[in-house]
């Protein structure tokens, strides 16, 4: 989850300097494509091509057309409004992926975890502040990202039953690739040579944070996992207020020491967990 962290906080960044010029559906495009190439080492010692062969791949099919969408609306938010409001927003995710990881993966939802989650929400409520009844096109897309994304995650915690984290990443790619292709194609344009730099650590972040993800999802319940994210919030004002001069007022540190108490209780509750 460290390594998952640290490369979406890097993404947020890298992805809001391309997606200044370059549309998002191309952004998207090379991401996968690139990623390919950056996964085949992985692809090759983990016995090559022949053992990314699977037996659902119809579910990888759902997945990735959930979390395509998802990302594209991700990155749309990343040009519209500031990005620890994107990042904000993006958590109420784990309301969603609680819910649904009870529902349909059988997990059990605790006081440590329920506690976690409140802290983390009424932590990003804090930050964003939004107006009653209002909201506007890049929350829109924000949150349209973060119901795709629990979605998305609750489908990965579910593969991890079945397939390996190098072929869901695989498999992830060469869909979103083809999923891509054409909407790509439409709005194509030459990239400038100064943007090839932030492309390919569009391409690494994209690519291995996903690897990190689908990691964590091994070792702990998606309950578990989740809410560590939350991180993210604080970690990603901070990059605003240094990069994009973007102020950090006492609701955002209100905010994030809130987050910052619920991944504290989840991590204790966890540790326990494994004590025990």
């Amino acid at each position: 989850m460290a390594g998952w962290i640290t490369l979406m906080l890097t993404m947020a960044v890298v992805g809001r300097e391309v997606t200044r010029e370059i549309d998002a559906f191309q952004v998207m495009e090379l991401r996968a494509l690139i990623g390919i190439v950056l996964i085949y080492p992985l692809v090759y010692m983990h016995g090559g091509l022949r053992t990314m062969k699977t037996a659902y791949p119809a579910r990888h099919l759902a997945r990735n057309v959930v979390h395509y969408g998802a990302q594209y609306s991700w990155f749309v938010a990343l040009g519209l409004i500031p990005l620890a409001q994107v990042i904000s927003i993006e958590f109420t995710m784990p309301i969603w992926t609680a819910i649904l990881a009870v529902t349909f993966l059988g997990e059990r939802m605790n006081g440590w975890k329920i506690a976690a989650i409140v802290f983390g929400i009424l932590g990003v409520l804090i930050i964003i502040r939004p107006e009653a009844g209002r909201i506007d096109p890049g929350q829109a897309w924000a949150l349209a990202s973060s119901l795709g994304f629990a979605v998305s995650v609750v489908m990965i915690k579910a593969l991890t039953r079945t397939d390996s984290v190098v072929r869901i990443l695989f498999w992830m790619l060469v869909i979103q690739a083809i999923l891509g292709a054409v909407p790509a194609y439409l709005v194509w344009q030459p990239v400038p040579t100064h943007l090839w730099g932030f492309m390919l650590a569009v391409a690494f972040c994209g690519t291995f944070s996903h690897y990190c993800m689908t990691r964590a999802m091994l070792y702990a319940d998606a309950t578990v996992v989740v809410p560590m994210d939350f991180i993210r919030v604080p970690a990603t004002a901070i990059a605003g207020w240094l990069i994009y001069s973007e102020g950090i007022d006492v609701f955002t540190v209100a905010g994030a020491t809130l987050i910052l108490l619920g991944n504290l209780l989840n991590l204790k509750q966890a540790g326990t967990a494994r004590v025990r």
